[in-house]
């Protein structure tokens, strides 16, 4: 790889929904709060400037949900971007509520639903948001009813498609009588496959499937193995390689990565411009 700057356009294209086309290498707004995802970033500028940056490299779709601070990525957002760029997906959520660092609980209530759908319109400076996922399913409500709210939405103009986070393929099964389902995000990377069969469901299906916490390398970026002599044949950063391997592992990929720093942010869309070849890819599915 070369030090000159790669733009997200180069991992490729998909279309949410069918229509929602976006640059796959995508930017996840998490670490842009304080520690424990809880309150106001310690560099508020330095959060406008990275979120400015990502478009600027190609990012054409970003995640977001109200529960982040709470209520602190999406202002942060709409303070950077607003007015939006006409190819600029923001993707956000709503069903999980903050009462401190850390702690977060499912709440699926239909009114609450509403409240935080209304809210994150107004924080975005969106008449629309183009896809809104459930956070979580909140077991003690039946999901007719958290879902039925979105489908009410929906209708209302308010929400262009629906997805859902960490869900298994029954609840998304479950999803699918109810409403067209255009997302899933669930945990997943190099080193954390469990959601594999629901990987397997979405592509089969056409849904996008986005992968949360995509930069797990740990143990396996240390110097000498596999991963790590793999980053320098190819001169490249282990995290790239993991991104580059997400992007090749399914055409429905959506890798989101966060940071709050300029300089991993241009790291990880340099991603992007990474090409394994089916040896390579082979050989970092192995290190599980």
């Amino acid at each position: 790889m070369t030090e000159q700057l790669i733009s997200a356009e180069a991992a490729g294209k998909y279309k949410i929904g069918n229509d929602l086309e976006v640059n796959r290498l995508g930017y996840g707004t998490m670490q842009l709060t304080g520690p424990g995802v809880w309150g106001d970033p310690a560099d508020p500028e330095g959060a406008l400037s990275v979120l400015q940056r990502a478009v600027e490299l190609g990012v054409t779709f970003i995640d977001t949900a109200d529960s982040y601070g709470p209520h602190v990525t999406e202002p942060l957002i709409k303070r950077a971007l607003h007015p939006y760029r006409e190819d600029l997906v923001i993707a956000t959520k709503v069903g999980l509520t903050r009462s401190g660092p850390d702690d977060w609980r499912p709440v699926g209530r239909p009114e609450y639903l509403r409240q935080q759908v209304e809210l994150s319109l107004r924080h975005l400076g969106l008449e629309y948001i183009d896809l809104m996922q459930l956070h979580r399913i909140d077991p003690k409500v039946p999901l007719e009813e958290q879902l039925g709210e979105l489908v009410s939405l929906k209708e209302e103009g308010k929400i262009r498609h629906i997805g859902l986070s960490e869900v298994t393929v029954e609840q998304l099964k479950a999803a699918e009588k109810i409403t067209p389902i255009a997302s899933v995000q669930n945990l997943y990377n190099l080193v954390k496959r469990d959601a594999e069969p629901v990987l397997e469901y979405a592509e089969a299906k056409g849904i996008a499937f986005i992968p949360w916490f995509p930069l797990a390398t740990g143990a396996l970026a240390r110097e000498g193995s596999p991963l790590e002599e793999m980053a320098v044949r190819l001169n490249a950063k282990p995290a790239q390689l993991a991104l580059a391997w997400l992007l090749k592992r399914s055409p429905v990929m959506l890798p989101i990565p966060g940071t709050s720093t300029l300089s991993h942010l241009e790291e990880n869309i340099a991603a992007a411009g990474i090409t394994l070849s089916n040896e390579d890819f082979h050989t970092l599915s192995q290190l599980k």
